[in-house]
């Protein structure tokens, strides 16, 4: 049994009163329990609507989704139980600190105790938030140190199954690195499930064991990054993601700088 699988996956929007706008189109793909699998494409690839799909926060106008072996339409309860999500959308107390938002956190998930303080405190160390500053209230954070907490609230009780939708948004190269080490510890030490969106194709490249590349709605290939890799010619240079999506697509890679 596959930990994440979709078939056929369609969804449709309505752009105002006029026509209806692909999301994702016939979208068919599998994930192996403990592997990191990207979903990799530029911003309305479709890459949120996906994850919103199999957090049973979408329901699809076609085709199927199975998180564990449970339907993601027909069994939501269940779905629910075993995952985490990680959005750039992240909501929070903006009042309270980053350790009180996980200590709340904590409480939904049924966890108190000590035990829970020291995690938490560890996570947002971990992520380069000092102590001083995990007591402040989040709105006096930045961006980034807020998506940072939104990663360690969906760490502190590890799920089975974490769904990441561009975690890395926003962050300076060292955050991104410490949000990256953060995720391969997890499915090393737990051997927790991840799938993760990006259109960051070096951080694609550096931790996801396969990628699929989204375009326009469409999985257009799917395999390991070095795969993927060796089905592009150069003139002698080395071959990058870029290069990947440029040969499959024909088109320039634009991401939202």
């Amino acid at each position: 049994m596959y930990a994440l699988s979709a078939e056929s996956l369609e969804k449709r929007f309505r752009k105002g009163k006029g026509k209806l706008i692909w999301a994702l189109r016939k979208v068919s793909f599998s994930v192996a329990r403990g592997e990191i699998y990207g979903i990799l494409g530029p911003n309305g690839s479709g890459k949120s609507t996906l994850v919103r799909i199999l957090a049973t926060l979408l329901i699809p106008d076609g085709g199927r989704a199975w998180v564990l072996g449970y339907d993601v339409v027909r069994q939501p309860k269940q779905v629910r139980a075993l995952i985490h999500r990680v959005s750039t959308e992240a909501a929070f107390f903006k009042k309270l600190s980053p350790l009180e938002n996980l200590l709340y956190g904590a409480r939904l998930y049924g966890l108190s105790g000590r035990v829970v303080g020291r995690r938490a405190r560890g996570l947002l160390a971990e992520l380069g938030i000092p102590p001083d500053r995990q007591r402040r209230p989040m709105e006096q954070l930045s961006r980034g140190q807020q998506q940072k907490v939104a990663v360690a609230r969906a760490l502190l009780q590890p799920p089975p199954v974490l769904l990441l939708d561009e975690p890395t948004t926003g962050l300076d190269p060292r955050s991104k690195r410490e949000v990256q080490e953060l995720v391969l510890g997890l499915r090393r030490e737990k051997g927790t499930t991840i799938l993760l969106t990006t259109h960051d194709m070096e951080e694609a490249d550096r931790i996801c064991d396969r990628v699929g590349i989204l375009d326009e709605g469409r999985l257009v290939a799917e395999g390991a990054p070095w795969k993927l890799k060796q089905r592009v010619k150069t003139d002698g240079r080395p071959v990058s993601m870029e290069d990947v999506f440029f040969a499959l697509t024909g088109k320039e890679w634009e991401d939202e700088s």
